[in-house]
């Protein structure tokens, strides 16, 4: 690759991809050697590093989602460009805890000293060692490179006119990017790396937001955590959390221990108590399930060791592409994972509890391993063989139901609000129980398999890998929830806390299939689950009339369950449809991108939540079908070319196998880069 003529490009967005973006045109320049000169426009109203979401100043509460052995802005592939600078988040941490970088704060330091390869670190730690790895890379730029950060938003991007006398083919479109501060660059290619933005509400959130403003109660939409002030959220008053996702976990935290509440730990056992410092407020926790996600069970690496994938791996998923085939999620590749995690779960249950066979181990896996084995013949009947064999071989106890993992509440009504927190906190006990045993309990290795099958499913789905009609319907209408529910929760940690929590009467539960309203004549948020009997006499209705307005009790709220502050423990919502970002909201209505549309079953088409593109690099489509190019699409607003577009990139695992989904948007960056140095 050769560098002959001055280049001049924007990075739209400063976070993770930007950064990477940044990186991978540094290494590539620097391997094609000095020819000409390259400018880089860095655009983004937050610092260049962190980006919005990992801010280094936010609170050390929230956590990431990954162990500190997992995240890498910088690729470890032999076959791309070798990076200037940086290295994983795990080695700089290693690095910090022998010989700290000066800028570190007290608090940095003191997170670092005790923070190890399985421990989940905080945000505000990933966005440092984000910022550290740019400022070393800027430190070794190329010759001939230079970089610009404009602290300002982009508010649009046009086809730049052509200069006058040059001939129409002369050169390729170049691009004239506004930001809101006046600047405009005129630029030859431009990089869409937005991350995480702003949307607009749906219907039911409007009407509350509504609600709350005309009756002058509290509701907080959708947000990243470290954009709210918690400080709004009124102690000793119950507070209606509805989401108990990972967002969920954030609101938690900065309610209880963000309040000076503790969490101690018992000298027999070790189970985990909460001394509340009076502050809380009561959070009364609502979610389709009724439950949080399932947490993260305690390993040594991201993937559980004990499982290998045996049917959904990535040499069988080849072998569609190599025949010709485009599967379909719920006929052809969902079976193959579910006979993973069949396999997962009952030979984790040979081993570790041999007890439950009724016959000898050996002879039951053998016969599972028999009815497990795909057949083109048996595509449709090897469940009931596999379930005959189980229930020869297993007592009834510890037979699996996958698909009931992700409900465990499913099934079951309340005669109160106090069994209902029983029973969740039994749940979240247990949960935190089969966590802690890591690689010897059946249920976790079952959802290991799901992990490790999540990764394959990435590269078999990403451009347009699968049927539109089953990525509609089967992988987005219903394994997506369902896998994120089971193999995306939080540390095992958290459902302890919050099994601490609730016993502490600091959270009660609305359970499952919530409906939320409001109550205007008791001036309430109100919530009530068709499975649980909340009535007056029912303490979790507890909105005292402090205000000298109706009692709620004898309101419509008094079925369920009322307070005068909501939150939304969700982020917003990513679909580029609806984003409240005025850079797609002009590219949408110029039409240099499009939403992609796809086909449902019933052949009518359904507006995806990301742009429509065609690789590689990813570049988007126009309104009328064209390629925009010189314009590239990085991150999550490729949701409708790839699956699971929320995590940037794992390093290589020290052992266990190593997906190509992995560093996938890392490969998409030097993609970009490569494009943009040779337009």
């Amino acid at each position: 690759m050769v560098t002959s003529r001055s280049i001049r490009t924007a990075v739209i967005g400063a976070g993770p991809r930007g950064t990477s973006v940044l990186e991978r045109l540094l290494a590539n320049r620097a391997a094609a050697g000095p020819a000409g000169t390259l400018h880089i426009d860095v655009v983004d109203p937050y610092p260049a590093g962190p980006g919005h979401v990992w801010q280094p100043g936010q609170s050390r509460l929230y956590l990431m989602n990954t162990q500190s052995f997992y995240p890498t802005i910088v690729p470890e592939d032999p076959e791309l460009a070798p990076p200037l600078a940086g290295d994983t988040f795990d080695r700089w941490r290693e690095l910090q805890q022998r010989q700290p970088h000066p800028s570190l704060t007290d608090e940095e330091r003191a997170e670092i000293s005790g923070l190890g390869q399985t421990d989940f670190p905080s945000r505000a730690l990933y966005g440092r060692y984000l910022r550290c790895t740019l400022e070393e890379l800027l430190t070794r730029l190329p010759d001939g490179v230079t970089v610009s950060f404009h602290a300002a938003t982009a508010t649009s991007v046009r086809h730049a006119p052509a200069a006058p006398g040059d001939p129409a083919d002369a050169a390729p479109a170049r691009f004239d990017v506004v930001l809101d501060d006046g600047t405009a660059l005129t630029v030859d290619s431009v990089v869409l790396a937005l991350g995480h933005l702003d949307a607009r509400l749906n219907a039911e959130q409007r009407e509350l937001l509504s609600a709350a403003e005309e009756l002058g109660l509290l509701y907080v939409p959708p947000a990243a955590p470290a954009d709210v002030d918690w400080s709004q959220v009124p102690a000793g008053r119950p507070v209606l959390v509805r989401g108990m996702g990972l967002n969920f976990f954030d609101v938690m935290g900065q309610l209880t221990e963000g309040r000076g509440g503790r969490f101690v730990a018992a000298e027999d056992d070790g189970e985990l108590a909460y001394l509340p410092s009076g502050r809380e407020p009561l959070i009364i926790a609502a979610s389709r399930r009724g439950t949080p996600y399932r947490a993260k069970a305690t390993l040594t690496g991201y993937y559980p060791g004990a499982v290998q994938l045996r049917y959904c791996t990535e040499g069988v998923a080849a072998r569609f592409a190599e025949t010709g085939i485009r599967p379909s999620f719920d006929h052809d590749l969902w079976p193959l994972l579910h006979r993973d995690a069949l396999w997962a779960y009952y030979s984790t249950l040979a081993r570790s509890q041999p007890g439950a066979i009724l016959t000898r181990p050996a002879e039951f896996l053998r016969a599972l391993d028999e009815s497990l084995r795909p057949r083109a013949h048996s595509t449709g009947n090897w469940e009931n063989a596999t379930e005959s064999v189980v229930a020869v071989h297993v007592r009834a106890a510890h037979r699996l139901y996958l698909l009931g993992l992700a409900a465990p509440l499913a099934g079951r009504s309340f005669g109160s609000r106090a069994e209902l927190d029983a029973a969740v906190v039994d749940y979240l006990l247990d949960d935190a129980r089969r966590s802690a045993l890591g690689e010897d309990d059946p249920v976790k290795m079952a959802i290991g398999a799901l992990h490790h099958g999540r990764a394959v499913l990435k590269t078999v789905v990403a451009d347009s890998g699968i049927t539109d009609e089953s990525w509609v319907a089967g992988l987005r209408g219903w394994f997506e929830s369902f896998v994120e529910g089971l193999a995306s929760g939080p540390p095992a940690l958290r459902s302890a806390q919050l099994a601490a929590l609730a016993r502490a009467g600091v959270v009660r539960f609305v359970g499952p299939d919530p409906k939320f309203g409001v109550d205007r004549r008791a001036r309430r948020f109100t919530a009530t689950s068709p499975w649980v009997n909340g009535g007056p006499d029912d303490g979790a209705d507890i909105e005292d009339d402090v205000d000298g307005g109706p009692d709620p009790l004898a309101s419509a709220a008094a079925a369920g369950v009322c307070a005068t502050a909501m939150i939304e423990a969700l982020a917003p919502a990513n679909r580029v449809a609806v984003n409240s970002s005025p850079l797609l909201e002009q590219l949408l209505s110029e039409g240099l991108v499009r939403p992609r549309h796809m086909m449902s079953v019933e052949g009518t088409p359904v507006q995806t939540s990301g742009l429509d593109v065609v690789p590689h690099p990813y570049r988007p489509l126009g309104a009328n079908g064209s390629v925009t190019e010189g314009l590239y699409v990085l991150g999550l607003q490729l949701s409708a070319a790839q699956w699971g577009t929320a995590i940037a990139a794992e390093a290589r695992p020290a052992s266990g196998p190593v997906y190509r989904s992995g560093q996938r948007t890392l490969r998409d960056a030097d993609e970009i880069a490569r494009a943009v140095l040779t337009r």
